[in-house]
């Protein structure tokens, strides 16, 4: 019963940040030129390294703050997080000038990192044969919540503005840290309970990395990471070209929406499909359709083409993140989970770091070529996967 309580909450917690943190980052580009910034490619650069400022700091902090987790529990750490984003995005709704929003950006770095520990957490919360379901569950929350949170900032653009919109989001934060404090027992995550009183040896970084496809893993979390949060800094801009100013917040949102929903969606299929298909499939499967949404996407300016686009690259992406977390969460031992979900976590917040930025250098000169880029990697992790994966046991 505590194990579930502990999955419901930070189930509950990942879609209150989530939502929180879509009320306002996918419209940044629109809030950086409301503080002055009038250049397109200015705007693209300023969201690019603003978005990718705080994960990539949280990347190389991940396995510190997995090794402290390990130590003294992963609900403090989640309360950390979730307290200090809180403060922070309170004090975004204050700021006059772009580089004020990057420093407040890499503050976040240095705390950040709720949303890859809830993944691990669910999966320690869970026995070993729920495992996939549990994990699937927290990304489906994860992907709802930015199903809701563009279309509730879309529309608060319009009626508050969104300097306004940043207090909701601060206020989405404070709930989630209410709900993990009450609700999860950390002294449930530290092992499976079957076998947490063996005896284990110390698991190195060596040794996580030698498990069975578990660096390939690594590669494709990264990837699916990189295509999905490369459009954060490009999508409204891209919007502008094709529908007048003022529907351009609430078209993007509805984008956004639709990509989160049907990542939602991804998610939670993804556990029917693992039973009848391999897991190589799945993944390959859904980096394939991700790669053709973002093709078709990227290719076409008619408002309907573009949801449809939308849809397949959410489900895509939903599908094969979630099979390929489970695929390493499978050879894992009960050991080893701060240690292995750490490097899962460096790969997947390496990606989002890296992506908005290649993303803004690259709208600085074709809008375009984010989406050629996205239908390369997608394609490449497809190919890869199919032909190197080794299927366990």
């Amino acid at each position: 019963m505590i194990l579930s309580r502990n999955v419901y909450a930070v189930t509950i917690a990942s879609f209150l940040g989530y939502t929180g943190f879509t009320v306002v980052m996918p419209f940044l580009p629109l809030y950086i030129g409301e503080l002055g910034v009038t250049d397109v490619g200015e705007i693209a650069a300023w969201t690019g390294v603003s978005l990718g400022i705080t994960p990539g700091l949280t990347a190389l902090l991940a396995p510190a703050w997995g090794k402290l987790g390990d130590r003294y529990g992963r609900k403090i750490m989640v309360e950390r997080s979730l307290a200090s984003f809180v403060i922070l995005m309170a004090a975004m709704a204050l700021v006059t000038r772009p580089w004020h929003v990057l420093a407040l950006r890499a503050v976040q770095g240095l705390f950040a990192g709720y949303g890859s520990l809830s993944v691990a957490m669910a999966a320690e919360s869970a026995p070993r044969d729920q495992m996939p379901a549990s994990i699937g569950l927290v990304q489906t929350a994860q992907r709802l919540g930015p199903g809701v949170g563009p279309v509730i900032g879309g529309v608060l653009a319009g009626l508050v503005g969104l300097r306004k919109a940043f207090y909701v989001t601060a206020a989405f934060y404070a709930v989630g840290l209410v709900v993990v404090h009450m609700l999860y027992d950390d002294r449930a995550t530290h092992g499976y309970v079957e076998d947490r009183d063996r005896p284990r040896e110390p698991i190195t970084f060596r040794d996580v990395l030698s498990f069975q496809n578990f660096i390939l893993m690594m590669a494709v979390i990264f990837g699916l990471q990189f295509a999905d949060r490369s459009l954060g800094p490009v999508l409204p801009l891209y919007v502008a070209q094709f529908v007048g100013d003022s529907r351009v917040a609430i078209v993007s949102g509805i984008l956004f929406s639709i990509m989160a929903a049907t990542g939602a969606l991804g998610h939670h299929m993804c556990g029917r499909l693992l039973r009848r298909h391999s897991t190589r499939s799945v993944i390959a499967a859904g980096a394939a359709a991700a790669g053709a949404g973002a093709g078709l996407l990227g290719a076409t300016g008619n408002l309907w083409l573009m949801n449809a686009a939308a849809a397949l690259f959410g489900i895509g992406i939903g599908a094969a993140m979630t099979a390929s977390y489970s695929a390493a969460g499978r050879v894992i031992p009960s050991g080893a989970h701060g240690t292995s979900f750490g490097v899962l976590t460096s790969a997947s917040l390496t990606g989002m770091a890296i992506s908005p930025f290649i993303a803004g250098l690259l709208a600085g000169t074709s809008i375009r070529a984010v989406f050629v880029v996205n239908l390369a990697i997608m394609g490449a992790c497809a190919i890869v996967v199919w032909r190197t994966m080794v299927e366990a046991a």
